[in-house]
């Protein structure tokens, strides 16, 4: 698997390990939790422009 650098906000927990982490792959854009990093999702880069405009909103789709 290709493994991107991975980057975390500065104001991850303190820097603890409870962090969404990014990185950039040659398929997208990858996000893992810090205390799974084996689990890592795959977006667009439009899908995650997309994710990151509605957080910042308060409005994500799966909301209810």
């Amino acid at each position: 698997m290709n493994r991107p650098p991975w980057q975390r906000s500065s104001m991850c927990a303190g820097g603890g390990n409870n962090c969404l982490e990014i990185g950039a792959a040659k398929d997208g854009i990858a996000l893992r939790e810090s205390t799974d990093p084996e689990q890592v999702i795959r977006i667009s880069p439009s899908a995650f422009r997309s994710l990151v405009r509605e957080i910042k909103a308060g409005t994500p789709a799966w909301s209810t």
